[in-house]
C-alpha cells in the first residue's frame, strides 16, 4: 500500500520545515513593523495618532469597497482594536502588493483564452426551455464565468475518489497527444507513484505531458526538488505561487483546483487530490469520503481552457506570461467527433479571486434560491457569509428541505469549532445538519430537486469562495444528477444528525470564543 520510505519521509519533513520558516519569516516581519513604531519612543504620541488616522482612512476605504460584510467587518474590528498589528496584517495579506499584478495578468489570459470556447446559445436555449430554472443558474455562469453550457458530453460520477483513480489511470495510459493535470495537493507517495508510471510511459511514447500543482497545499508533502525531478523525467511542471518569505507575498490567495485532461477528449474533477489519505489508502482521520466526477464530449474543452488559464498565468518569462500564443491554444480545443449516450446539460467552470466576482458563491446560491423541494450540501467546512447563510436560512423557511453533510471526524480542529459555530442560526430557521461519522467527508457536492447538481473543488467556506482559484462542474438533467442524490441518500444513512442538539443554547462563553474565532475565519 503506502510506500512510506526514508527519501518520502524526510521530503514531507523538508516541506513542514519550509513551511515553519515562511510563518516563522511573517511573524518576525510583523514584529518588526511593530518594533519600527514601537522604538520610535520620543515620537510615541505623534506615531500613535498618526497610526490611528491612518487606520481610520484605511477603515472607511475597506468600509466602502464592494464586498460582503462578512469579509469587510473582521479587518474592521481588527484594525481599530489595534491599529499597528491591523494594518500590518491588512497590507500583507487583505491587500496584497502582488493582487493587482496578478489580476491584470488574468484578465489578459482570459480575454484571449475564454472567446476560443464554443458559445452554444442554441444549447442554453434549449436548457432554458427545458428546464428554466436549471437554465438560469446556468445563463449565471455563462454570463459571468464566460464558461458555455454543452450537451454531447457522457458523465461518469464517482462514489469514492479511488474509483475515480483506477479509471484515471486507464485513460492515462491511452493518452495519444497530451495529459494535462493540475491539483491542489500532490504527494510523492503511493498513488502518486502509479500514476507517475504511466505519465513516465506516455512521455516516452511522444505525449505532452504538463503537471501543475499548489506549492502551499503540497507543501507538506513534496519540497521543490519534486518539480524538478519530474522536469528529468521529461514532465513538464510548473509550481503555483511557490511560498517564499517576503512582505510582498501572492500569499493568499492559493491553487485549489483538480484537473486533469486527455487528449482534450476526457477530463477530470472533482474532489480529490493526488494523496494517499485521499484513495483511503492511509486513514489520518478515520475513513476519508471524496467524489469526483469523469467527462467525454464536448464540456472537455472548458476544462483545458481552466487549465491553460493557471498554466500560462504562472510562466516564469515574459514571453509566457505576457504574449499568449493563441495558434498554439487552438490545437487543444479542439472538438473532437464524438457521440454521448446521455442527454443531459454539463457546464464545467472556473473561479478566479482576482475578478471581484464570487463565482463559486453565487452558483450555490442560485441553486438555493430556485430549489422548490430539497436542496443538499456536502461540505468538509462550514464558515460562510451573511448572503449564504440567508439564502440557506431563506429556503428551509419557505419549506425546502435544506441539508448540509459535514465531518463527523475532522482534520483541523480550530476549522471544526468554527464550521460548528454556524450550525445554531442555520438549524433555528430550519436547515438540517448532519456529520459523517465514519471520518472526514472531503467532497464538494450540492444537489437540488433531481434537476440539477454540482461536482468540484468549492468548498462552503471563505477560503473557497473569496480566496481561492477553483473550479466546478454544473449538471442539470443528467443521469450524474441522480447519482450524486443516490450517494447523498447512502451518506445521510452513515451519519448522525445533531440539529436538535444545536437547536438549544450556547453557554455565553462558548459563544464568545467561538465570536472570537470568527474573526479571523477568513485568514483560516
Amino acid at each position: 500500500m503506502s510506500s512510506h520510505t526514508l527519501e518520502g519521509k524526510k521530503k514531507t519533513q523538508n516541506g513542514v520545515k519550509r513551511l515553519a520558516f515562511t510563518v516563522l519569516s511573517i511573524l518576525l516581519e510583523v514584529v518588526f513593523l511593530i518594533g519600527i513604531f514601537k522604538g520610535l519612543n520620543e515620537y510615541a504620541v505623534f506615531i500613535d495618532n498618526l497610526t490611528r488616522i491612518f487606520a481610520v482612512i484605511l477603515v472607511l476605504k475597506i468600509y466602502g469597497r464592494n464586498e460582503t460584510s462578512s469579509m469587510k467587518t473582521p479587518w474592521i474590528i481588527l484594525i481599530l482594536t489595534f491599529p499597528i498589528l491591523g494594518v500590518a496584517l491588512y497590507f500583507m495579506i487583505g491587500m496584497n502588493g502582488g493582487t493587482r499584478k496578478m489580476r491584470m495578468r488574468y484578465k489578459r489570459i482570459d480575454e484571449k483564452l475564454l472567446p476560443l470556447l464554443p458559445e452554444n446559445k442554441e444549447v442554453l436555449e434549449r436548457l432554458n426551455v427545458s428546464d428554466p430554472k436549471a437554465g438560469n443558474v446556468s445563463n449565471y455562469i455563462e454570463r459571468n464565468a464566460c464558461y458555455p453550457v454543452y450537451q454531447n458530453t457522457d458523465v461518469t460520477y464517482f462514489d469514492e475518489a479511488v474509483k475515480g483513480l483506477e479509471a484515471q489511470l486507464v485513460d492515462l495510459a491511452k493518452a495519444e497527444q497530451f495529459i494535462f493535470m493540475e491539483y491542489h495537493a500532490i504527494e510523492d507517495e503511493y498513488a502518486w507513484s502509479r500514476i507517475q508510471t504511466v505519465l513516465e510511459e506516455r512521455v516516452k511514447a511522444g505525449v505532452e505531458v504538463r503537471v501543475f500543482y499548489d506549492d502551499m497545499g503540497s507543501i507538506g508533502f513534496v519540497n521543490l526538488s519534486f518539480a524538478r525531478k519530474l522536469e528529468a523525467k521529461g514532465i513538464a511542471c510548473r509550481v503555483f505561487n511557490p511560498l517564499l518569505p517576503g512582505l510582498n507575498m501572492f500569499l493568499n490567495n492559493r491553487d485549489h483546483r483538480k484537473i486533469t485532461v486527455i487528449d482534450g477528449k476526457v477530463g477530470y474533477t472533482g474532489g480529490y487530490n493526488l494523496a494517499n489519505e485521499y484513495f483511503n489508502y492511509t486513514h489520518p482521520y478515520g475513513e476519508w469520503k471524496d467524489t469526483g466526477i469523469r467527462l467525454e464530449g464536448d464540456a472537455v474543452a472548458s476544462l483545458t481552457a481552466a487549465f491553460l488559464e493557471m498554466w500560462e498565468a504562472s510562466g516564469k518569462t515574459p514571453a509566457d506570461v505576457d504574449v499568449l500564443d493563441i495558434e498554439a491554444q487552438k490545437k487543444y480545443l479542439v472538438q473532437h467527433p464524438y457521440q454521448a449516450k446521455q442527454t443531459g446539460y454539463i457546464q464545467p467552470y472556473a473561479d478566479c479571486p482576482l475578478d471581484g466576482i464570487q463565482v463559486g458563491e453565487d452558483v450555490y446560491i442560485s441553486i438555493v434560491n430556485k430549489a422548490d423541494r430539497y436542496c443538499w450540501f456536502m461540505t468538509p467546512y462550514l464558515i460562510i457569509t451573511d448572503e449564504m447563510t440567508h439564502a440557506l436560512s431563506l429556503a428551509a423557511r419557505r419549506g425546502v428541505d435544506v441539508r448540509i453533510i459535514t465531518p463527523g471526524i475532522p482534520d483541523k480542529k480550530l476549522i471544526y469549532s468554527i464550521t460548528r459555530s454556524f450550525y445554531h442560526n442555520l438549524v433555528q430557521d430550519g436547515v438540517r445538519i448532519y456529520e459523517w461519522t465514519p471520518g472526514f467527508c472531503h467532497a464538494k457536492m450540492s444537489v437540488a430537486d433531481d434537476c440539477m447538481a454540482t461536482c468540484g473543488t468549492i468548498n462552503l467556506d471563505y477560503r473557497s469562495l473569496y480566496h481561492h482559484f477553483e473550479n466546478g462542474c454544473f449538471m442539470a438533467d443528467c443521469d450524474a444528477v441522480l447519482d450524486i442524490r443516490r450517494d447523498m441518500e447512502q451518506t445521510l444513512e452513515q451519519c448522525r444528525e445533531v440539529t436538535e442538539k444545536y437547536k438549544s443554547g450556547r453557554s455565553a462563553t462558548l459563544r464568545l470564543g467561538q465570536l472570537f474565532l470568527r474573526l479571523f475565519a477568513e485568514l483560516l
